[in-house]
C-alpha cells in the first residue's frame, strides 16, 4: 500500500522538493503576526504624541489588535478548513498588509484603532492557516521535528523581536514604520505562497456554524476585553465582572451547542484529547508568564535603568537567540527520541528559574551579571517548551480539522497573553502602592522610594510568573503522556487524504 497526497496544485507535498522554501513563507507570515503584537509597544509614546491620544485611550492601540485577534481565531481556523488553507493564507496576508498601511497613514487616533482591529481580524485568518499548512505539509516525523522547531522558535521569539525592531524603527525612522514594515514582508510572503505552497481544496457543501461563531467568538472577545479592562479599572469593577460573566456564559453555551451542531465550529473531540488539552493549557500558562516579563522588562529597562528604545530592544536579543537555540537545536533534535513532556517539563522549570533570578533585580542592577543570565535561562526554557507543544497539539488531526485545531493553539496563546498582561500588571501595581505607602516618610526622598517601589512591584509579580510557569510544567507532566513521535510515527501523522 502506498500513500499519496494530492493538493489543489498537483504534486504530493510530502515529496515536493520546494516544501522547505514553503516553510520559509509560512514562518515569515507567522513572525509578522507575532511580532505585531509587541512592535508597536515601544512606538506607542511617539504615536500618542503625534495623534493626540489621551492616556486612557492609548491602550486601544494594543487592545484593538488583541481583541480582534483573540476573539476571531476560531472563526479564522474554521474558514481555513472550509475554503482551503492556502486561499485563506493569501487573503490573510493581503488584508494584514492593507490594514498595516492604513494604520501607518493614520491621521487620528480613531483611524489607528480601526486599522489595528483590522490587523487583528486578518491575523485571526492568517495564523491558523499558517500552522495548519505546516501540519499538513510536514508529516514525516524527522522533517516534522525540524519544521516545528523553526516554527516554535519564531512563535516564542517573535514578541521579543518585535521590541528590537520597534526600537530601531522608532528611533531611526518614525513610529509609522512599525506598521509600514509589514507591507513588504506580506508582499514577499504572498508571492512565495502562490509559487510554493500546496493545499487540498475546501470542503464542498460544508457550511459555517453561525450560532457557534456568535457564541464562541463572542465569549472569547468578552473574556479578552475583560482582562484588558481589568488592567486599568481593577478586578472588582462592575464592567469587568460583567464581561467575565458574559464571556463564561457564552462559552458554556458554546460547548453545549458544539455537542449538538451538525457541523460544529470546534469539534469537541479536539479538546477532549488528553494530550492536546494538556498542550493548550501548558501554552496558555507559559505565555501568561512570558508576556508579564515583556511588560515589566520594557518598563524596567527604559524607566529605571534609563535605556533608549534601541538599547531596550537589543537587551532582548539574547532572549531571542536562546529561544531559537532551545527550539531548533535542542527540542527539534530530541523530540524523535524522548516523549514531549520530557522537553516541556524541564523547559518550564528552566523558564521559572530565569524568573526567580530576575526577582533579585534592584534599581541599579547590572545587565551583564543579573539580567542576562535570567534572560538566557528563560529563552532556553521557552524554546524547549514551545516546539513540542505545537507539534503535539497538531499531531494526528484529520486534514479537515487542522485549521480549527491550529486556531485553538493560537487562541490559548493569545488569551494567555491577555491574562498575563492584566493579571501580573495588577499584582505589580498593587505591590508598588503597598511598598510606597509603607516606606514613604520623607518628602525629599520621594523619587528614590517610588523607584524602589516600582522595582519591588515587578519582583513580586515575577515570583507569581515563576509559580505559573511551574504550574505549566506540572500540567505538561501529568497530562501530556504521548510517546516520542519516533516510537509512534504512524499514529501521530495526520490522516492521509487519499490512500491507494
Amino acid at each position: 500500500m502506498s500513500v499519496t497526497r494530492t493538493g489543489e496544485e498537483g504534486p504530493s507535498v510530502d515529496t515536493d522538493p520546494r516544501r522547505w522554501w514553503g516553510l520559509v513563507v509560512i514562518a515569515l507570515a507567522q513572525l509578522m503576526v507575532v511580532l505585531d503584537a509587541t512592535i508597536v509597544n515601544i512606538a506607542l509614546p511617539s504615536a500618542q504624541r503625534d495623534l493626540g491620544m489621551s492616556d486612557g485611550n492609548r491602550q486601544w492601540v494594543i487592545t484593538a489588535y488583541t481583541l480582534a485577534f483573540g476573539g476571531l481565531l476560531l472563526l479564522g481556523g474554521r474558514i481555513a478548513d472550509l475554503v482551503g488553507r492556502k486561499r485563506t493564507f493569501v487573503i490573510g496576508l493581503v488584508g494584514f498588509a492593507a490594514a498595516s498601511a492604513l494604520g501607518g497613514a493614520a491621521t487620528n487616533a480613531g483611524m489607528l484603532f480601526g486599522a489595528r482591529a483590522l490587523q487583528g481580524a486578518f491575523a485571526a485568518v492568517l495564523a491558523p492557516s499558517a500552522l495548519s499548512l505546516l501540519t499538513t505539509t510536514f508529516t514525516d516525523p524527522k522533517e516534522r521535528g525540524k519544521a516545528f522547531g523553526i516554527y516554535g522558535a519564531l512563535a516564542g521569539s517573535g514578541a521579543a523581536i518585535g521590541f528590537i525592531v520597534g526600537g530601531l524603527l522608532t528611533e531611526y525612522l518614525d513610529w509609522r514604520w512599525c506598521l509600514y514594515v509589514n507591507v513588504p514582508i506580506a508582499l514577499v510572503a504572498v508571492l512565495g505562497a502562490l509559487a510554493l505552497l500546496h493545499d487540498r481544496p475546501g470542503r464542498a457543501g460544508a457550511r459555517l456554524d453561525v450560532p457557534g461563531v456568535l457564541l464562541g467568538c463572542g465569549g472569547l472577545v468578552a473574556i479578552v476585553y475583560g482582562f484588558s479592562e481589568a488592567e486599568s479599572r481593577g478586578w472588582t469593577d462592575p464592567m469587568v465582572l460583567a464581561l467575565f460573566a458574559a464571556g463564561i456564559l457564552l462559552l458554556v453555551v458554546f460547548v453545549w451547542w458544539q455537542s449538538r451542531a451538525p457541523m460544529p465550529l470546534l469539534p469537541l473531540h479536539i479538546i477532549r484529547d488528553r494530550n492536546r488539552a494538556g498542550c493548550f493549557l501548558t501554552m496558555a500558562l507559559a505565555v501568561i508568564g512570558m508576556f508579564g516579563l515583556f511588560l515589566f522588562m520594557t518598563y524596567y529597562l527604559q524607566a529605571v535603568l534609563e535605556y533608549s528604545p534601541v538599547k531596550t530592544g537589543l537587551a532582548f536579543l539574547p532572549l531571542t537567540a536562546a529561544i531559537i537555540i532551545g527550539s531548533t537545536q535542542i527540542s527539534a533534535r530530541l523530540l524523535q527520541r524522548v516523549p514531549p513532556r520530557m522537553l516541556m517539563v524541564p523547559g518550564m522549570v528552566l523558564a521559572a528559574g530565569g524568573m526567580v533570578l530576575l526577582t533579585r533585580m534592584t534599581t541599579h542592577s547590572s545587565y551583564a551579571s543579573e539580567i542576562l543570565p535570567a534572560l538566557l535561562l528563560l529563552g532556553l526554557g521557552m524554546g524547549l517548551t514551545f516546539m513540542p507543544v505545537f507539534a503535539t497539539a497538531t499531531a494526528g488531526v484529520a486534514p479537515h480539522d487542522s485549521g480549527v485545531t491550529s486556531a485553538t493553539v493560537n487562541t490559548s496563546q493569545q488569551v494567555g497573553g491577555s491574562i498575563g498582561t492584566a493579571l501580573l500588571n495588577t499584582i505589580a501595581t498593587t505591590s508598588t502602592a503597598t511598598y510606597v505607602t509603607a516606606h514613604f516618610t520623607d518628602p525629599s526622598d520621594r523619587t528614590r522610594v517610588m523607584r524602589e517601589g516600582v522595582v519591588h512591584g515587578y519582583t513580586v509579580a515575577l515570583w507569581w510568573a515563576a509559580a505559573i510557569m511551574l504550574l505549566a510544567g506540572l500540567i505538561a507532566g501529568l497530562m501530556v503522556t504521548t510517546k516520542a513521535p519516533g516510537h509512534g510515527a504512524a499514529a501521530d501523522a495526520p490522516v492521509p487524504e487519499q490512500v491507494t
